[in-house]
Parts: C-alpha cells; structure tokens; sequence
C-alpha cells in the first residue's frame, strides 16, 4: 500500500497522530498536497461515509475519524494554500429556529467537510433573519436546514420564503434534513433536495457543485 492509501486507512480508524506522521512522510517523499488531501484524507472520510450508509460503523466512529481528518488538514493546510487548492464549494448548515438538536447537523458538517466542502457552521435554534445575514456574507451555493421536531420542521419553510423575500433564492441550493423530514414534505415547502442521512446529504451537496 502506498503512503497516501495509509493516510486514508488511518483516517478510517480515526487514528489522527498517524495521520499527522503519515502526512508528514509523504510529503517528505514528494507527494503533492492535492494528492494527500484527495486520495488520503477526503477518499477516506467518503469510504467511511459509505460505511456509514450502510451500517458497517456508526457515529463514535465518524465523530473519531472526523477528528483526524480535522488534525490532518490542519498539518497540511500550509502546503495546500501554497499549492492554491480550494475547497470544492461553500456550504452554510444550522439546526433551525426552536430546535437544539446538533449531532445530525454536526454528523452533515463532518460528512461535507470530508467531501472538500468550506462548511459555515451558524450552530442550533438559528433564526431566519441570521441565515438571511449569513448567506448574503458568505454567498454559499449551498445551503442546509436541519430539524428534528415536527414542531420545528416548518421552520424550514419559513426560512425558504426569507430567502425569496431577501431576493435569494435563487443565488442557493436548499437542502433539508432532520427525522420527521420527508421528501414529500421538502417538496411541499419547494425545497431543492431532502437527504435521509449524513453520507448521501455530501453526495446531494457535491452534486449541486460539479454539476
């Protein structure tokens, strides 16, 4: 196995010193910065995202090696802003207003950190008002509303006609997730997409961007 398949490997098992040392190996041998962060660091996050799916790991697992995948872009990030790589897009994430649930949110954050993504993280209970502020800052194309009570869930709707009330809409993908969230309901409140899990909500995500 090559340095960059262990970077990935040690990833997977959330062993976040080996990465550091594994990372700091291969670019003593010549491995380009693009080159870690693609085939080591972020093909593993997606191999585990994929195991995730399918319930061969849960969440410990995911939170261990979200850890190492953060230590590791931390000892690479000089290397890859001096060879000018960019995130692949910008995403902005919230649990919405009246809800103080984090772990699906945070679960979304890790999984499209892990596909390359700069995620803006505005946190739980978040009004319509600060994600109208934030959107106009930062200009995501991607925007992501987590709920997970049916008492909360029409919040995501309410935030949706903010946007078209701030002339935004269109300028940001919305997408919706959360437990009681459906994809009749999505559609109900003209949302762009509804992801059932954290892995397919970073496959939906990159979508909106390659595409």
């Amino acid at each position: 196995m090559s340095v960059v398949d262990n970077i990935s490997e040690a990833l997977q098992k959330g062993k976040a010193k080996d990465v550091v040392a594994l990372i700091e190996q291969a670019l003593s041998e010549g491995v380009s910065a693009q080159d870690i962060l693609d085939n080591g660091l972020l093909r593993g996050m997606s191999l585990l995202g994929v195991k995730f799916k399918n319930n061969e790991v849960f969440v410990p697992e995911v939170l261990i090696a979200a850890r190492a995948l953060n230590k590791g872009t931390e000892a690479l990030k000089p290397k890859l802003i001096e060879a000018g790589v960019k995130p692949i897009g910008k995403v902005i994430i919230c649990t919405v207003k009246g809800d103080l649930h984090d772990i699906g949110k945070n679960l979304v954050r890790m999984m499209l950190e892990g596909a390359g993504f700069e995620v803006i993280d505005l946190g739980v209970d978040v009004d319509e008002n600060k994600i109208i502020d934030a959107v106009k800052e930062h200009q995501p194309q991607v925007l992501c509303l987590s709920a997970l009570l049916t008492t909360t869930m029409t919040q995501q709707g309410v935030v949706i006609e903010a946007l078209k009330n701030a002339g935004l809409r269109d300028k940001v993908k919305v997408m919706v997730g959360g437990a009681p969230v459906t994809q009749s309901f999505c559609e109900s409140i003209h949302a762009d997409a509804y992801s059932q899990d954290a892995a397919s909500a970073a496959e939906v995500a990159k979508a909106f961007v390659v595409s």
